[in-house]
């Protein structure tokens, strides 16, 4: 029999959790719920959960720094991360996107909603299935060992970035609009808003180092990886 995906709710409002726990649990999950930061970790550090429903607003510790704890841990930073909040404001939703957060998603909002993204972000994080690597300028990608390095010298990326990275790779000197790498690298949903691709472009130049140059932006048009990027 197969494995029902655990879904950890971290939501101190009862209603709100037992509302998503019950539409999970009849749309084939497997949901846990805590009401604070303290609750989430001790579950955290028992089982890992396939992906967590993490509300910014908490007694104890905020849903902000339980998720920039976990990311920063390696045994956690690769569990799926969406945060649940009342805060609607860009520069919140992109505090949220740069604390770790997988997928923001805004109260109220429907249980159809939940149900989406919670099935899009576990599609996105699923292994790739895909072998092979590509080398460009000096930064290998390899698919097979999930491996990134520049000049020989490995490098870590988070596994949206490396997704972001392998599509930008595989066609390289091409520009890629916003809307084409969220169809492409996120999946063709309506949810995900495409200044979440700013963000992760941010991140995986950050994360590139000197290699970050390779990943251009072409003003008004998108992004593309090249081998020759501009002085």
């Amino acid at each position: 029999m197969k494995k029902q995906p655990t879904v950890l709710i971290v939501e101190d409002e009862p209603a709100i959790a037992e509302l998503m726990a019950v539409n999970l649990r009849h749309n084939g999950f497997q949901p846990v719920w805590v009401v604070d930061s303290a609750s989430a970790q001790r579950e955290i550090d028992a089982a890992l959960p396939d992906l967590i429903l993490l509300d910014w607003m908490l007694p104890g510790e905020s849903g902000l720094t339980l998720a920039k704890r976990w990311r920063a841990h390696p045994r956690t930073k690769l569990v799926p991360i969406i945060m649940l909040t009342a805060r609607t404001d860009e520069a919140d939703r992109v505090a949220g996107l740069d604390a770790g957060a997988d997928d923001y998603m805004a109260k109220p909002f429907s249980t159809k909603e939940m149900l989406a993204r919670v099935r899009a972000v576990l599609r996105r994080r699923a292994p790739e299935q895909a072998e092979g690597g590509v080398t460009i300028g000096g930064l290998s990608l390899d698919v097979g060992t999930h491996r990134v390095t520049f000049q020989e010298q490995p490098l870590k990326l988070g596994p949206t970035e490396f997704k972001l990275l392998q599509y930008l790779m595989s066609h390289a000197e091409r520009v890629h609009s916003r809307g084409q790498l969220l169809d492409k690298v996120w999946g063709d949903h309506v949810f995900i808003e495409e200044r979440t691709v700013d963000v992760h472009i941010k991140r995986l130049r950050e994360a590139l180092g000197e290699a970050g140059v390779l990943v251009e932006t072409v003003r008004g048009s998108g992004y593309r990886v090249t081998a020759h990027p501009a002085p």
